[in-house]
């Protein structure tokens, strides 16, 4: 059921430097033509900071770990999104599953992975409470750490802070003291701690799961550029899936395509560039913990 690249592995055992990547992004989160690039590109950063890329994903009846590329050109728009709760289903349906950040943390706590890049994580939904993402059931019993641009800022985010303090899950701001928002560097609620380097974040980490705490810490940091006038665009979309009946895990996805759209594509140049930025610094936290063991 579940298939690591002999590679990652091997780079397990060695315990060198691994970094797991979601497929959901590939698949949902950009217009096909360009998931497919962000994709590739986030697993270059990774290599090009020194760390191993595993990126994630179901296909063949199996959970794999540690996709090639042209395994990767299977994860179109018509793949299954995959949560923890679809793990199962995806594999003895053999579909083609794209893992959620969820979904790729289950995938991390199977192989022993600790280090996780992506855009930004789910939380609970505006509006309705009891929306609540998988991630965040994830992220308090997976030992990782897990590099965003904060809460994607389409949820109830002072909500989703509070639900992270209850789990006892550290958010920790690299070289920022409040919240990025996604697509905006600043503006969120005030951090509990902040770190200057990918050395001190791979040292809070050390020390964290230490404490015998075995939940995961989410790294954060800005996007590379910010859009401070993105609020009213993501109030627009959200009003526009509720109006079309847009509900569950499809909602995400359709919001973003109306931002890409009505932004003129700068929300889209914004995601990919944080993307391919929050996995950079995911390799480079990994590297910097596996040096401070030899």
């Amino acid at each position: 059921m579940i298939r690591v690249a002999p590679e990652i592995a091997d780079a397990l055992r060695r315990r060198a430097p691994v970094v797991a990547l979601e497929t959901t992004l590939i698949a949902h989160g950009f217009p096909e033509s360009e998931g497919l690039a962000v994709g590739l590109e986030s697993a270059r950063a990774v290599r090009d900071a020194g760390a191993l890329a595993a990126t994630v994903g179901v296909l063949d009846g199996a959970l794999r770990i540690g996709l090639s590329d042209t395994d990767l050109e299977r994860f179109t728009a018509d793949a299954r999104k995959v949560g923890p709760r679809d793990l199962a289903a995806a594999i003895t349906q053999g579909a083609v599953g794209a893992t959620t950040v969820g979904g790729t943390l289950a995938a991390c706590r199977a192989a022993g992975i600790g280090f996780l890049g992506t855009g930004g994580i789910g939380g609970v939904h505006r509006g309705n409470r009891m929306d609540i993402s998988a991630d965040l059931g994830e992220l308090a019993r997976t030992e990782a750490l897990v590099v965003s641009s904060g809460i994607k800022s389409l949820l109830d985010v002072p909500a989703t802070m509070e639900l992270l303090e209850s789990l006892g899950i550290p958010v920790v701001g690299l070289q920022t003291d409040d919240l990025p928002l996604f697509y905006t560097a600043h503006g969120g609620p005030p951090l509990p701690a902040r770190v200057e380097s990918a050395g001190e974040a791979a040292e809070l980490a050390r020390t964290h799961w230490r404490l015998k705490r075995h939940s995961a810490l989410l790294l954060v940091q800005p996007p590379p550029e910010s859009i401070d006038d993105v609020e009213p665009l993501i109030e627009e979309a959200l009003a526009a899936a509720d109006e079309q009946g847009v509900t569950g895990p499809a909602v995400t996805p359709f919001v973003l395509g109306r931002l890409h759209e009505r932004s003129e594509g700068r929300t889209l140049r914004v995601n990919r560039e944080l993307v391919i930025a929050n996995a950079r610094l995911a390799a480079e936290v990994a590297v910097a913990y596996r040096a401070a063991e030899s």
